[in-house]
């Protein structure tokens, strides 16, 4: 079984070492674009969006760092990277159900199917399908690779859009001089 492991995880090194490079990278542009906008006065409205929409989308980098650094440690069991990276899929779908909460109790903003679909349906399919993956990965590895860089990736790529909404979003809501 180490062998099989060892074998499995290093094809998948290349991947992995990718997409946590991206995320680590994303996360450090997100916290510049949060640094450009801290001389605006801030209100609840405010504090509420960054809750619901800014600090979610750094999260999703965040997840897809850290699992991907997981998945390309030498495990000597596939079991045990399976459960560390199913707790962090847990931890995701707890996020996003707060997430959902505070959509729904936002009272500067109201969201739209898009920012809904972006903003909670798709990371909820993220974490649901690393929690999958990981559950999976002691009994049909193989398939189980491809679910956990699905959920990878697409954290990635949410996370790359709604950066863009909130950037785009703070951009056209400025307060003019």
């Amino acid at each position: 079984m180490a062998e099989t492991a060892s074998s499995l995880l290093a094809a998948w090194s290349t991947f992995y070492f990718m997409t946590a490079s991206s995320a680590a990278a994303l996360t450090g542009l997100m916290f510049v674009v949060i640094s450009l906008v801290t001389g605006q006065e801030r209100t609840d409205a405010t504090q509420d969006g960054i809750a619901t929409f800014t600090t979610p989308t750094v999260m999703h980098f965040a997840a897809a760092l850290l699992v991907s650094g997981i998945l390309i440690m030498p495990w000597r069991s596939l079991v045990h990277a399976g459960i560390v990276v199913a707790v962090i899929g847990l931890y995701g779908v707890a996020q996003i159900l707060r997430v959902m909460g505070r959509t729904r109790r936002l009272t500067g903003y109201t969201a739209d199917l898009e920012d809904w679909t972006w903003f909670t349906i798709l990371p909820l399919g993220a974490y649901v399908a690393i929690c999958a993956g990981a559950i999976a990965l002691a009994t049909v590895p193989v398939q189980a690779m491809f679910t956990l860089a699905g959920g990878v990736m697409l954290l990635i790529f949410i996370g790359i859009r709604n950066a863009w909404d909130v950037v785009t979003y703070i951009a056209t809501r400025r307060t003019k001089p």
